[in-house]
This record gives C-alpha cells, sequence and structure tokens, in this order.
C-alpha cells in the first residue's frame, strides 16, 4: 500500500497552530491574515518535515478550478515533427502550474466527441483545439461555452470568437521570395509542387511567392506540378528536366518535395547550389539531413504551442488570429546564379 499523505491538520498540530492558519500559509495568504512570521516560518517547516502536499481533488471541488486543461488534436501529438507544440504547450502549461491532458482523435469524430466528454467529466477549466495541418474547422458544440483557443486550425466568420495561432504562411512566401532575389536570381526561377487551393499552406505560400517576386520586378518561369512527396518530386523534376528545362533555382513547397528534387538534380548532373540554388519550406529534420543542407522556412511548432496556452490562462485579451513568423533558416542550398 502508498504511505499515508499528511494531512493540513497534522501539519498545523505539529507547528503548533490552527487549520485555518496553516491552510492560509500555504495559500499565500499569511500577508492579508497578518500572520507573524514565526508562526509562518514554522507552518513551512513542518510541511517540508512530513512532506505535505494539498490534495488538490479535495481543492477543485472547493474551487471549482482544476488547473487542468486539454489539448484535443486530430494527429499533432504522434507526428514527431509537429509534435513539438505539444512540447511547447507542456512548458507553457508548467509555467503557468497547469497540468496538460493530451488526446488525439485521428479525425474521428466519434472518438473526436467521446474524448471530449471524458475531459468535461475530468472538469478540466479549459482547451486547445489544435490541427496537425492549417485549415478551417468547425469546434464541437460541446466546447461552447468553455473557454477554448484554436492551435494551428481557424474558424469561418468575420470576428472571431476564440484566439486562434496559426503560422504566418503568406509571409513565409514572401520570405522565400526575398532569399532568392538576395542571393542574385532574376529569371528561371521555377516553382515544385502543386499549390492546391483548398490546402491553406499551400495557397498562402504561393500568394506570398508571387507578390514577394513581383515586389523584386521578376515572377515565377513556371511550375514543376507534383504531389507533395518525394518520389512524385523526383520524377516530375526528373522528368523537366529531361524535357530540357534549365533552372536556376527551386522553390519546393516543403521539405519532402526537395528532397525529389535534390534526387533529380544529382542524377541530372546539376549540383547544388553550383548550378541549382534550391530553397524549401517547413524546416523539418529532413533539411538539416540533406547534403548539401537545406535553406528552409520554419514552421514554428513550439511557439505555436506556448502561444495557444498563453492565450488560455495568460492576460484575457480580445479573440483574434494570431499569425506567428516563419523565420528562414539559411543553409547551404542557396548561392549566386551561375555565369551564363
Amino acid at each position: 500500500m502508498p504511505p499515508q499523505r499528511a494531512t493540513l491538520l497534522q501539519v498545523a498540530q505539529r507547528a503548533g497552530v490552527s487549520r485555518s492558519t496553516a491552510s492560509f500559509v500555504l495559500a499565500g495568504r499569511h500577508l492579508d491574515m497578518r500572520i507573524s512570521d514565526d508562526a509562518r516560518q514554522r507552518v513551512l517547516r513542518a510541511a517540508q518535515e512530513l512532506d505535505y502536499r494539498p490534495n488538490l481533488m479535495a481543492r477543485s471541488l472547493r474551487t471549482k478550478v482544476t488547473r487542468t486543461i486539454a489539448l484535443v488534436s486530430d494527429t499533432l501529438a504522434s507526428d514527431p515533427y509537429a509534435g513539438k507544440a505539444i512540447n511547447g504547450a507542456l512548458a507553457a502549461a508548467v509555467a503557468h502550474g497547469h497540468l496538460l491532458f493530451i488526446g488525439e482523435t485521428e479525425g474521428d469524430p466519434v472518438v473526436e466527441e467521446r474524448l471530449i466528454a471524458d475531459f468535461l467529466d475530468r472538469q478540466v477549466d479549459a482547451f486547445v483545439y489544435a490541427s496537425m495541418f492549417t485549415r478551417y474547422v468547425r469546434l464541437p458544440k460541446q466546447l461552447k461555452g468553455h473557454p477554448v483557443v484554436l492551435l494551428n486550425c481557424l474558424t469561418r466568420g468575420a470576428r472571431p470568437a476564440h484566439h486562434q495561432i496559426i503560422p504566418d504562411e503568406l509571409a513565409a512566401g514572401w520570405s522565400a521570395a526575398t532569399t532568392v532575389l538576395e542571393a542574385g536570381h532574376r529569371s528561371e526561377i521555377y516553382l515544385v509542387g502543386t499549390p492546391d487551393e483548398q490546402v491553406f499552406a499551400g495557397r498562402e505560400r504561393m500568394a506570398g511567392i508571387r507578390e514577394g517576386l513581383r515586389a523584386g520586378g521578376t515572377g515565377l518561369a513556371g511550375t514543376v506540378a507534383c504531389d507533395w512527396w518525394p518520389d512524385s518530386a523526383y520524377e516530375a523534376v526528373a522528368g523537366s528536366l529531361t524535357a530540357g528545362l534549365r533552372p536556376r533555382a527551386l522553390i519546393c513547397l516543403n521539405d519532402r518535395i526537395a528532397l525529389g528534387a535534390y534526387q533529380a538534380l544529382r542524377e541530372a548532373g546539376r549540383r547544388i547550389p553550383d548550378d541549382v540554388s534550391v530553397l524549401s519550406f517547413d524546416d523539418s529534420d529532413l533539411a538539416a539531413w540533406l547534403r548539401p543542407q537545406l535553406t528552409s522556412i520554419s514552421l514554428p511548432h513550439y511557439q505555436l504551442g506556448w502561444q495557444a496556452v498563453e492565450k488560455l490562462l495568460g492576460p484575457q485579451s480580445d479573440p483574434a488570429v494570431l499569425r506567428l513568423p516563419m523565420p528562414v533558416r539559411r543553409r547551404a542550398s542557396m548561392a549566386k546564379p551561375p555565369v551564363s
């Protein structure tokens, strides 16, 4: 059997004070209750000697506050890369003295309904509703009336009812264009990947790239269409090179596409970055593993998780969409264009 926990009454008896005095000291209310420093020190010493820990369940029944929050996601928690958002959320919860429960639905609405019901039965104080990919969502009806922050997802409507924390993909596209221009490229710049209008990240990245290049007095020479996976990118880039395409810079819509492009360029005898510069998005572990290391625009997963919990537990403010910056991780895949 586990050892019996010390009670507040035992702490009070050991310190030679009343139970209410011990309670006020341990709650940090010794000043407003005019408790002497000597009594305070005796209570603290007794609590330490008895290894006293407050009964949080009993406290929550009195205060209706459990100091717990729940993060409900589709597949965010189990992804090794995007899971950094969980790390950020955990760190912020600890900083505020809260416990974070994590539940994953794998996109199943039945599982989601049961999961939220379980969290509500446990009387969590608030929710983070998260998505693996940035997208528009409908909040479950069960969350109505409860404090909620959306992580990497949005609700439609002119006025958000909750804080919504997302990466600034539009500015990231602009940064991609600026990085290519700063390297000296003005022509033969190609996009690799199909910017599906239904995919939030692709649509926003594409808009930012176009705006950034237009501001620099140039534009894309074309698009090498492919799915967002290495094998599709390899086949598309290899086929284009065989057909005579001679790019000077490739902007890949994610790091997996860049991997396929690297393989196709290497097989065609095109050197990175001497012959072709390559830039990408996401800054996954893959970007640092490739040789040469890939310049990539980072998704701020940790910061997304931190800010979501901070908006829940920090100072109150009007609900808004918060776009977090995506920094450029400059590595060895970008260089000046070759001299013709």
